[in-house]
């Protein structure tokens, strides 16, 4: 309150002035001298003039300093830290090459040589700004190799890490998953974890839904997000940047993977396609999963305990320890059985790994035919 106050009290002294300035030229006085000599007559327009001036300041204080520069920090509060460096660092250059040009441009005749100058420092700042805007990301990735090259460490972030894919950025559905906490914790995640705003709102929306499968699953990803940060392991943050040129949580991530040259992890397919063909880094748990199973080859042998029918005629199924599917040709007959199989087929499916087998009975019949 102490700031607004000071503020408007400058602002009252300016509209003083400006009263006085008014005032001084409707009545064609230059010096105190001549306003003392006609005092009578000059107050009347000068008293008014300064009055109202300051009357004036006093009601546009605020709509000129304090407000403006609330709206100056709201809107930087949404800007990436990359974002500011890279502006920042446009506009030294620009005013930089501005200065260079000042001098040759204050030469030539008026009014040339008194507006383009400064017309000059306009025109370079905004474009240099522009420019490093819209090329931050092959800037910062053209000094971390020239770094790399010299054998100097990477470019630091504001997130304290080298610029590729310092934030790995958890989508809802492999929060609410929740094998991202397992992962986490066997310190194979070599990045910060960062949670965008909107994505906790929409756990919070879920968590808050009427359905009790869907509120459910929200106060899982909310328990998962909290797992995550007791473990002292990893080191998560929360971003407040909230992409303007995007309405969907999906392509809101997709948007600031871009702006924040950061990894997007998920288990949603389509999110995992569409971020691919944008140039976004995708982190697929099920794909991580799928790639640490055990490798299983036609030939070999295993246990398996049937537990349901399978689509086809005489199919039985199973799963092994890690969730894999095994489809048993003629296993009907023995559901609920635990028997010896022998693979003879393995896919690789979108969902994961399939593997086929038949009874190591209906493999012997075979052979002995």
């Amino acid at each position: 309150m102490r700031w607004d106050r000071f503020l408007r009290v400058v602002v009252m002294l300016v509209g003083t002035w400006l009263g006085w300035e008014v005032g001084r030229t409707f009545t064609g006085i230059v010096s105190f001298d001549e306003l003392r000599a006609t005092f009578a007559t000059s107050a009347q327009i000068i008293i008014p003039s300064i009055l109202g001036g300051a009357l004036l300041g006093y009601l546009i204080a605020p709509w000129v300093t304090v407000r403006p520069a609330r709206a100056l920090r709201s809107s930087l509060r949404g800007v990436p830290t990359i974002q500011l460096l890279a502006g920042t660092a446009g506009l030294a250059i620009g005013l930089m090459i501005a200065a260079l040009l000042a001098y040759p441009l204050s030469l030539l005749p008026n009014p040339f040589g008194t507006i383009l100058p400064f017309a000059g420092a306009i025109l370079f700042g905004y474009l240099a700004v522009t420019m490093t805007l819209l090329r931050q990301r092959e800037i910062f990735s053209f000094f971390r190799i020239r770094d790399e090259e010299e054998g100097k460490a990477p470019v630091e972030t504001a997130f304290g890490g080298s610029l590729p894919h310092t934030l790995m950025l958890l989508d809802t559905s492999v929060i609410i998953d929740g094998r991202i906490a397992d992962v986490a914790e066997t310190g194979f995640l070599w990045a910060t974890l960062a949670v965008p705003r909107f994505v906790l709102n929409e756990l919070q929306y879920i968590a808050d839904s009427s359905e009790a499968l869907r509120r459910n699953r929200g106060r899982r990803g909310l328990e998962m997000l909290d797992r995550l940060q007791h473990n002292e392991a990893v080191e998560i943050l929360f971003l407040d940047q909230d992409p303007s040129d995007a309405k969907q949580v999906d392509d809101k991530l997709i948007s600031l993977g871009l702006e924040l040259n950061a990894a997007v992890v998920t288990n949603d397919y389509n999110l995992n396609r569409v971020a691919r063909l944008q140039g976004v880094t995708v982190l697929n748990i099920n794909e991580l999963a799928n790639a640490v199973k055990s490798v299983v080859l036609p030939g070999e042998e295993m246990e398996i305990r049937v537990i349901q029918e399978g689509k086809e005629m005489n199919q039985g199924v199973g799963y092994l320890e890690d969730g894999t599917m095994v489809v048993v040709e003629n296993g009907r007959r023995y559901l609920n059985e635990l028997i010896p199989v022998q693979v003879t087929k393995v896919l690789q499916t979108n969902a994961g790994r399939l593997i086929f087998a038949v009874p190591e009975v209906e493999q012997r019949r075979v052979g002995q035919r």
